[in-house]
């Protein structure tokens, strides 16, 4: 059986080069070099296509894990010449769509292939889709890619010989990240590894995207090997209304899958994913508006333009303007002092890479004591004073002395209404575990709980991954 399966695997992957084949001539007779022909894929092929696409989400509904299988079912599926990877993945018409290239996806084995598919459908789940938007900026294409990859690619077996999995990314930069960490951890690790390659490498990055502009204009149209850094490229045109409706889709999906087997590290992940209430944690989203504080820039040559690579001659920036925040402590509420200073330690943390100064105010209905910190070490005793609360007299300060951003913890008790607003700075509201709610009925910025996030190395769950799609967060490992 496998035998005849790979037999009618390279009669499609020679016809599918036949095409390409045909594509490139058409365009050599063609005097419009600057408009070439789109790459025509014939009704038979691809009815021919799926057809063996079939048979391998037979041998997914077969397999023990057939959760995969009746996932794959409820997707839309299109043949893409031009995806950097043998498959990909996005949304569009109220449906997942999965995409192949047959250039990459049918010269592998059936295993192969099984486990590709089953690599889409575990992006969708940890909400990459979304979370992909989120961090795009702040973090270069190439170090999201392969982080989520590393991630998903840990829980999968049987993979393509070129994928990105954490002994790969380890050998190949001289790296010793550790395994079945947090998403963010490998994408910070290897945003500064390729950042150090871009300032000591320079040259040699410059004779290759030279050598890319001489390629052939036809080229966006085929890909004809792996690339990591575009491997999800197809993301960018997915038709989301809103993370919510995406994450409503996905519990659809799911739970028609779920009359499959699911696998059981599935099992946790799901069960998080359907009782999550999709809110991001507040200290995910202070990393998230820190990449949106306004701030100065000055040209570098360590690293490339992020938005056009290819200009050599465009320099990339880095921030010269300091960042400053202002961490306003409600002294009169149930806050504790370890709350506080597990909260504290987690803004030094995400700050850390940022020109910053931070400046903590401890108040009640009045400010009762100003001081600034760099480190840990410089978190002053609690005053003892216990007044009542009013959140006024913070935002006066902050207006006055021109801050880039608030943090405001507290229980969430005092006015209804600012006396003064807050000009030119975003707001963070963090409410203690024991608050309920904000009393103010215009907040002038987004509401968060204080609330430890716990990342247990030894087991999985959606949790963190339906709040901000990171993915997988949570893990253990597989011994199969």
């Amino acid at each position: 059986m496998e035998n005849l399966f790979a037999q009618q695997a390279q009669n499609l992957l020679d016809k599918a080069w036949e095409i390409v084949n045909e594509h490139h001539e058409r365009q050599s007779l063609s005097p419009l070099q600057y408009n070439p022909h789109p790459l025509q894929i014939p009704p038979e092929f691809a009815q021919e296509f799926f057809h063996l696409v079939d048979k391998v989400n037979l041998s997914l509904l077969e397999d023990q894990d057939n959760f995969y299988g009746y996932f794959l079912l409820q997707m839309a599926r299109e043949i893409r010449f031009d995806l950097a990877s043998p498959t990909g993945v996005n949304f569009k018409g109220a449906k997942y769509v999965i995409h192949f290239n047959p250039l990459l996806f049918l010269d592998l084995s059936l295993p192969q292939m099984e486990s590709t598919i089953k690599h889409e459908i575990l992006h969708i789940l940890s909400g990459h889709l979304i979370r992909a938007q989120k961090l795009k900026g702040q973090y270069s294409p190439l170090a999201i890619n392969m982080a989520m990859n590393i991630v998903v690619n840990s829980f999968l077996e049987i993979l393509p010989p070129y994928s990105v999995t954490l002994e790969w990314v380890n050998m190949h930069f001289g790296l010793k990240l550790l395994p079945f960490k947090p998403f963010e951890y490998y994408v910070e690790e290897l945003e500064k590894t390729i950042n150090l390659i871009e300032a000591t490498d320079e040259e040699n990055m410059k004779d290759t995207l030279e050598q890319a502009k001489k390629e052939d204009l036809t080229s966006s149209q085929i890909a004809f090997a792996y690339d990591p850094e575009k491997t999800h490229d197809l993301w960018e045109e997915s038709q989301v209304a809103d993370e919510k409706t995406l994450q409503e889709f996905t519990d659809k999906f799911i739970a028609q899958a779920q009359k499959g087997t699911i696998p059981g590290y599935l099992e946790n992940l799901l069960a998080s994913l359907q009782s999550s209430k999709g809110e991001l944690p507040w200290n995910l989203y202070l990393k998230k508006i820190m990449g949106t504080v306004e701030s100065n820039k000055k040209k570098t040559i360590t690293r490339r333009n992020r938005r056009q690579p290819e200009r050599l001659e465009l320099r990339g920036e880095l921030r010269s303007h300091k960042a400053k925040i202002l961490v306003a402590l409600d002294i009169s509420g149930s806050i504790s002092d370890e709350e506080f200073n597990q909260a504290l330690k987690e803004v030094l943390n995400i700050v850390k890479n940022y020109n910053h100064e931070i400046t903590i105010v401890e108040c009640d209905n009045e400010i009762r004591r100003v001081y600034t910190v760099k480190t840990v070490k410089d978190i002053k005793p609690r005053l003892n004073t216990r007044g009542g609360t009013r959140f006024t007299p913070v935002f006066e300060y902050a207006n006055q002395h021109k801050f880039n951003l608030l943090i405001y913890f507290t229980d969430g008790k005092g006015e209804e209404k600012l006396a003064t607003v807050p000009r030119g700075y975003k707001t963070l509201w963090v409410i203690s575990g024991r608050g309920k709610e904000l009393s103010l009925k215009e907040p002038y910025g987004v509401i968060k709980r204080l609330k430890k996030i716990e990342v247990k190395e030894d087991f999985l769950t959606m949790a963190d991954v339906k709040i901000e799609g990171f993915s997988m967060q949570d893990q253990q490992s597989l011994h199969i």
